[in-house]
This record gives C-alpha cells, structure tokens and sequence, in this order.
C-alpha cells in the first residue's frame, strides 16, 4: 500500500470518490505494479493489492479486465477477490481465463457460479484440469449440448453416479455424448451397458471401434446381454471355454497383448482367436474361417490394425501352422517383411471391411 500510495499520489481519495478515468488510470497502473511483482508477494502483500484493486478494476475498459484476466489466470497467487470478481462478470472474455483454469477460485465458487451464469460461463468452466462430482453435476444438469460434452470428454471429471445417470440419459438423444461417454476410463460396466441399451446400432459400432481393447470386451459382453443372445460360432472347434477365459482375463484387467503372445506360444488356438476377436472387434466365427485358411496376411492384417509387436504376430503365424510344422527361417522373413511393408491405415481398412461384411 505504501508502494502504491508513494506512485499514485491521492490514492486513497481516488478509490474513495476519483471520478471513472482517475480509477482506471490508478486501476492500470497498480495492477501492472502488482504483476511484475507477483513472484516475490507475501500473501499480506497480495491482500493489500486485492483490497485496493476489487474498488478500481471494475471502472476500467473490457478490453483491459480482459487482459488483466488472462494474466491473472496463470498466477497462483492472484487476489482472490479481484478473481472470483472478474469470473462472475457477464462479459465471457473476462470471466472464461479464469474460470477454465486460474487454481485460486475455490468450489464453492465455482459451484455458485455454475448455477448462477449462462452457458458460455459452464463451457469454460468444464475445460478446467479437474472437475469434482459435486461441479460436475452442476453442469451436466444445467449444461446445453456443447457444455455436457466438453465435461464428458474431460478426462479430469468425475461424474458422481446421479451425474453418470444424467450423462446416459442424455446421450439416448446425443450420438456425440454416446461416443464420448463411453470412451471415459472410469465408467463401470454396467453403466456402459445402460449406455449401450440407450443408442442405435450404427453408434454402438462406432463406439466398438474407437475404444480402447479392454473395453471392446465389455461392449460385446453388454450387447449380448442386452440381446439376450450369445455369439454363435459355427466351428468344428469349442470356443465357449475360451471366451469365458478372455472375459474373466479382462475383468481381471488382464488382456492384453502379452496374453495373446502366451496363448500363441502355447499353442491354444480357441483362446488366441477369443483374444483377438476382443481386440480388432472381428467376431469369432470369421476370425476362426480367415485364420484357419491358406494365407498369413489375415494374421498380418489383424497385427498391423491393432498394433501388435512382431513377436506376437510371429508366435500367431507359427500356431496357425501348428506344433508340427517348422518354417525356414527365409520364410519367416519374408513374412516380417511383409508386415513391416503393411501399412496400418490399409490393415484398418480391411478389417473394418470385415466388421461391416459381419454386420451385414
């Protein structure tokens, strides 16, 4: 404040009764003081600039409560007066810096500003690091279209499980909302499942296409409880055991690729093709046929569009031959070769080719 005084002669008159230029000129240049400073600032000293600025600032230009607003969004010291102030201005220029990431607003602010302010105020908002439930079911319940979705695609969310009721029930009418939702990490099965139950066919295999593989397995186990009708596999072979192996392989948040290479190298075809058809969204009974025939290039093409090591594709080529049978090492390299030159946006391709010849 002596500071302040010192430079800005009649200061305390100014904030008492200045008429609007005075303040803002006095408002200008105790914040510029204040931000150059800002690193060394004990907190007393950054309560003296917040008591003097929270009567100043308001008189200035939007364009300059915009500019102060950016900066002060980034400063974990900033007043906390001036910025929860500045956050509940109408002006979304002014208020969305500080609302989308400034670490001084508290909870209990940003919660009241949330039910209080417009839908430009929420999607700033919603972009923050981290969004507790309490926030977020705030915003999933006062949120339009854009906002809803910005906070399920925020992996900093937390959804409480009235908010993860709301998100699904809105997603029924949201194809965005479905596919964002059901890629979050933390939405239990049989939330996916109620999510599943909500969308159409088309978004279902979108979602099977974009999520990660541990999840494409609960997708298929939701749909076929949702049908009401297992997968049948018209094979010689028995995959049933295999794909009660895989499922508990993923509840137990175990399937991966290294359990593929384990199957392959034992030479347990069932759950090889189980694994894989988990993991590419193909189902059993065309992995079974395509595998089982004269080529490689179907376990080539599988390795390449899920992103498979060399190893594991190598130890599927020498199960599809058999224990018995023993390639020359010349083959073999010829067949790395040949999966080095794939290119994975053509192995993507043919196997999304697959899916919808299956779907069809």
């Amino acid at each position: 404040m002596t500071v302040a005084t010192s430079m800005i002669p009649g200061l305390e008159e100014i904030v008492r009764g200045g008429d609007p230029k005075r303040r803002a000129e006095a408002a200008r240049r105790i914040s510029e003081m204040y931000l150059q400073d800002a690193p060394n600032l004990r907190s007393h000293h950054v309560d003296l600039f917040d008591g003097i600025l929270v009567d100043l600032v308001p008189h200035t230009e939007i364009a300059a409560r915009a500019e102060l607003a950016e900066r002060l969004s980034r400063l974990i010291n900033a007043p906390r007066a001036l910025v929860g102030q500045l956050a509940r201005e109408d002006e979304l220029s002014i208020a969305s810096p500080l609302l989308r990431r400034s670490p001084v607003i508290d909870e209990q602010a940003l919660i009241e500003i949330a039910r209080l302010r417009g839908q430009g105020h929420l999607l700033a908002m919603s972009e923050r690091s981290t969004l507790s439930p309490d926030l977020t079911d705030v915003i999933v319940r006062r949120g339009d279209a854009d906002v809803v979705r910005r906070a399920a695609g925020n992996a900093g969310a937390q959804f409480s499980q009235t908010g993860y009721s709301e998100l699904i029930k809105r997603a029924g009418k949201d194809g965005v909302l479905t596919l964002k939702v059901g890629q979050r990490d933390d939405l239990s099965d049989l939330q996916l499942k109620d999510l599943l139950a909500g969308s159409i066919d088309i978004l279902r295999r979108r979602l099977f296409e974009v999520v990660k593989p541990g999840r494409q397995v609960a997708i298929k186990q939701a749909m076929s409880e949702i049908s009401g009708v297992p997968e049948k596999v018209e094979s010689r072979r028995d995959f049933v055991p295999a794909q009660r192996k895989v499922m508990a392989l993923h509840r137990d948040g175990e399937l991966n690729e290294l359990a593929l290479l384990g199957f392959a190298k034992s030479h347990k075809y069932e759950e090889s093709v189980a694994v894989l058809s988990a993991m590419s969204g193909v189902k059993i009974a065309t992995l079974d046929r395509l595998i089982s025939g004269d080529r490689h290039d179907p376990v080539l093409i599988l390795g390449k569009a899920i992103g498979l090591e060399w190893v594991t594709v190598r130890a599927l080529v020498l199960l599809r031959l058999g224990p018995t049978r023993v390639p020359s090492p010349t083959d073999i390299e010829n067949v790395r070769t040949n999966f080095v030159r794939l290119m994975p946006l053509t192995a993507e391709r043919v196997v999304n080719f697959w899916q919808t010849r299956q779907s069809a």
